[in-house]
């Protein structure tokens, strides 16, 4: 069980503090079911309830900071998402977001990337999927990774940048 104060990604909802843990006092609701009482971050007044044993929505603690260092340090050597079939490629997308895992987001933000720089190098412009998708595993990625790392959120691309910058020199 995660504890009162503890801060957890809760899958589309993002980082959200556990408040508490409660019963539901409403019809058709066994009485003894636990609830976490979460506040999405950022929020001051929403609460969300969800059951302690759910297993429907993804939750689970948010890295460590060394972990969160040690991530943007792989990130050269991720490879990036397979695949195969074009028509599977939102559906793909769509299974890392709902993975709420940084590493997945992290390779799905490194290969719209390659696409999009390798569309526009042949004229074409990034597609619609692309950067919906983009735009969303970023501020999922960004927003842990800035509470981790004391950085602001829109800060966090430059701080990836120039930490690969300095891991390639080094490596050189």
């Amino acid at each position: 069980m995660f504890e009162t104060g503890e801060y957890v990604v809760y899958g589309k909802n993002g980082i959200c503090q556990v408040m508490g843990v409660t019963t539901m006092d409403m019809e058709g609701i066994p009485k003894d079911r636990l609830y976490y009482i979460l506040r999405p971050e950022g929020s001051t007044e929403g609460k969300i309830f969800t059951p302690v044993d759910s297993q429907k929505m993804v939750m689970r603690r948010l890295l460590t900071r060394e972990e969160a260092e040690e991530l943007i340090d792989e990130i050269p050597a991720m490879e990036v998402l397979g695949v195969e079939n074009e028509k599977m490629r939102e559906e793909t997308y769509k299974k890392c977001i709902r993975s709420c895992q940084c590493r997945e987001l992290l390779r799905m933000i490194k290969t719209i990337r390659f696409r999009k720089r390798d569309r526009i190098s042949r004229g074409k412009k990034a597609t619609a999927t692309d950067e919906k998708y983009l735009k969303t595993a970023e501020e999922n990625v960004y927003t842990e990774l800035s509470m981790l790392l004391d950085i602001p959120k829109n800060k966090m691309e430059d701080y990836i940048q120039d930490r690969i910058r300095t891991i390639r020199t080094t490596k050189a």
